[in-house]
């Protein structure tokens, strides 16, 4: 083992009872199971800033005191990471209702500035986070426009795709009205979303106040949550330009994976850019 992650659990009075196990799902960083004297831990070794960010937004979902569970940070430095270990049960449309009530009860905390104090980062990409009054403002500035610029230098966005983007960035105000900001996970994918049996968790932040509809469009650009989920969230109030939300708030995270992952993303920025600019 790690003498730096040995010397953590160390001073956390963790002491290790087996091997360090590969998780499924480490693309970003590496991610082990570990079984301890107070049981079982998840291990994450990465970056030391991203993982001070990741600490950071787990303790910022547990102190918003939802019905969602999170887990707590045992240890943090050196490049590593100790977090609770959950269990892990099977997605049922009582807890998909049961992870729409506790997203909605997240996202009733409101602040007048979009941002956090802090940048992070989704996957290894750098999220600036310099909070905005205006949320349409923070959207352009610190999402859309520099995913764009860093896509179009690495030469996967041609001129006219970028310039698209660019106008749809210019011309949010003219179509989504501002709202208080709302706090999110930040990187909801399915794969974020733990149904254990004491209720669906939520893993891996990226945690900011922005507008809630964030979430929800990271949790259905590769799957679904099911129809009890949204009826649960939205609890027959859904906004009545959903559709356009949805496709605005996926070009990030599918400008995201572009960068990361190559132009195999590229047909999925255009088809969604395709969407909102339609309306």
């Amino acid at each position: 083992m790690d003498r730096k992650l040995a010397l953590l659990l160390e001073a956390r009075g963790l002491s290790p009872r087996g091997a360090l196990r590969p998780l499924g799902g480490g693309d970003m960083a590496a991610v082990y199971w570990l079984e301890t004297n107070q049981g079982a831990v998840v291990v994450k070794q990465d970056d030391a800033q991203r993982l001070a960010g990741e600490a950071d937004g787990l303790r910022a979902l547990q102190e918003a005191g939802t019905s969602l569970r999170v887990p707590e940070v045992l240890a943090l430095g050196n490049g590593w990471l100790v977090m609770e270990a959950l269990p892990t049960g099977s997605r049922s449309p009582r807890s998909s209702a049961a992870l729409g009530e506790g997203l909605r009860q997240l996202h009733s905390h409101t602040a007048s500035e979009h941002g956090w104090p802090r940048d992070n980062a989704c996957g290894h990409t750098p999220q600036p986070n310099a909070p905005m009054a205006d949320g349409r403002a923070f959207q352009r500035e610190r999402r859309l426009l520099p995913l764009a610029r860093a896509c179009h230098a690495r030469g996967l966005l041609d001129a006219p795709l970028r310039r698209r983007i660019d106008v749809v960035a210019e011309t949010l105000e003219s179509w989504l009205p501002d709202a208080p900001a709302s706090l999110l996970h930040g990187d909801l994918w399915s794969g974020n979303v733990l149904h254990t049996p004491q209720g669906p968790a939520i893993i891996d932040p990226a945690v900011y106040r922005h507008f809630p509809e964030v979430d929800l469009a990271m949790l259905t650009l590769f799957g679904s949550p099911g129809e009890a989920f949204f009826e649960a969230y939205w609890d027959g109030d859904e906004p009545f330009d959903w559709a356009r939300r949805e496709a605005l708030f996926q070009l990030y995270p599918l400008l995201n994976h572009l960068l990361l992952f190559g132009g195999g993303y590229r047909s999925g920025v255009e088809r969604t850019l395709a969407a909102v600019e339609s309306g």
